[in-house]
């Protein structure tokens, strides 16, 4: 699989800043006195769902409007975020939206995805149950199945990570939180567009470890899913194109613990005051394992997504997890 080209991002944020303007990057004092270096945060928790999804489901509802093949209906499988950026981007161009969502899922993210229109179903014990499903009532409709990993949600993906090394040239290092993949994928995109020297460091839950493992078998390789906490990185099997891309630019993997994650999630409240959700705090969960050696570097991380329910965060920040 190809990634976007420049021109391609380019394009892509035009389409993206139709509907909201770029996301802030800051270089936040305390968590760079925390982790012993300077920390530069991408705050995509700032997008109009609350995560770096809905720029992907504007640019691939754009691709299909442009080849007029915009469908009656789309149906598509999500622990939430994706699910808002299809609802989002399928509201915007009048289609008829189903997503299909675990048993359990986050209420609130359910919550989102109703409030702008999408018919939620609920159905399997995670994510991939759920996408099987998905699969299935797409064939039986007729409906258009929307993917968690294909080049049109890459090319509006890769603007967040564009915007941020465009506005930060300098960094050495990044973490980027890994689930289906269109996130580190995009950072590489962009990297590699740019002509970018920064090193790309994957990040996945140690609770759900399929792409961990399928990168270093060179296969895919089905892991069991047993956290509590980052959902967003929930993945049972990982997507061969996607590993495909990791496989050739990625600096290495980091798993980060559910415990570790609560931890960032709270530094990252009480160091910015911006909410973060599991999968959004991974990134910096990473970067503080791997603390003793970022000396003097300039690292970015990014809070792709806000989007926990209030029991879950009041809980974290109590000093649960």
């Amino acid at each position: 699989m190809s990634l976007p080209s420049l021109n391609d991002i380019e394009t892509a944020a035009e389409v993206v800043y139709r509907a909201f303007a770029p996301t802030p990057q800051y270089r936040w004092s305390l968590l760079s006195q925390r982790l012993g270096t300077d920390c530069w945060v991408k705050h995509e928790n700032h997008t109009p769902v609350g995560a770096f999804k809905i720029r992907g489901g504007l640019t691939y509802f754009d691709r299909l409007h442009q080849r007029g093949e915009l469908p009656r209906e789309v149906i598509s499988a999500t622990r939430g975020n994706h699910g808002q950026s299809i609802g989002w981007a399928a509201r915007a161009h009048g289609v008829a939206c189903t997503i299909v969502v675990p048993k359990g899922n986050s209420r609130e993210k359910n919550a989102a995805m109703r409030a702008l229109g999408v018919n939620l179903v609920e159905h399997g014990d995670d994510f991939q149950a759920s996408r099987e499903h998905a699969l299935r009532l797409a064939t039986e409709r007729g409906a258009h199945m929307v993917p968690s990993f294909h080049p049109d949600l890459l090319r509006g993906v890769s603007t967040y990570w564009w915007e941020f090394l465009r506005a930060v040239p300098d960094l050495d290092v990044v973490y980027v939180p890994i689930g289906q993949g269109s996130g580190a994928c995009s950072a590489i995109a962009a990297k590699l567009a740019l002509g970018h020297r920064t090193r790309v460091v994957g990040v996945v839950s140690a609770h759900a470890t399929t792409y961990a493992d399928s990168l270093a078998a060179g296969r895919v390789v089905e892991a069991p899913v047993t956290t509590e906490l980052a959902d967003g990185m929930a993945c049972r099997v990982a997507d061969q194109a996607a590993l495909d891309v990791l496989a050739q630019h990625l600096d290495h993997v980091v798993k980060v613990t559910d415990t570790e994650v609560a931890q960032a999630m709270r530094a990252l409240y009480a160091d910015t005051h911006n909410v973060a959700e599991g999968a959004g705090a991974a990134s910096f969960a990473a970067a503080w394992q791997e603390r003793s050696q970022l000396t003097g570097l300039k690292v970015g991380t990014t809070l792709c997504g806000a989007n926990v329910d209030s029991a879950v965060l009041a809980r974290v920040l109590l000093g649960g997890c």
